[in-house]
């Protein structure tokens, strides 16, 4: 797969050299990668993202820094909910799933937030609402 250009390629190519999602941070704080198939192309896509973990279950949160609209990512996972989830040198098949308006996504969401405090700014940015998916176990 081709990666993506910029800081990402500059993350992802760290973590690769490292192998270890701890070898690079965003604003200090840690980041996992997310690997999940293209709805369009099928190829495999990775994409990394701020470390927001409960109970071993992790969450995806979709604020493209406050931008109107959503990342390309958001798509894929809606196509395809399967992801392999790296933390660390750990590595993990995860299931995607949505979280919909309600106590659940609230919960998330203050997790979301403690870990990485901007995501709170980047809702005020923007009129949409930050879609955000839970990385659940498969089995």
């Amino acid at each position: 797969m081709t990666e993506k250009s910029g800081w990402v390629a500059r993350q992802l190519a760290s973590i690769d050299a490292a192998g270890d999602t701890g070898a690079v941070s965003v604003q200090g704080r840690p980041v996992v990668v997310v690997t999940m198939r293209g709805a369009r192309s099928g190829q495999l896509r990775r994409v990394p993202l701020m470390r927001v973990e409960h109970e071993g279950t992790y969450l995806a949160v979709a604020s493209k820094g406050g931008s109107p609209k959503d990342p390309v990512w958001v798509h894929n996972l809606r196509a395809d909910s399967e992801v392999l989830v790296q933390d660390g040198t750990d590595q993990q098949v995860r299931r995607a799933r949505l979280l919909e308006d309600g106590a659940e996504r609230d919960a998330w969401w203050s997790r979301a937030v403690e870990a990485f405090p901007s995501y709170a700014d980047y809702q005020e940015k923007t009129d949409r609402q930050i879609p955000v998916f839970i990385l659940e176990r498969t089995g």
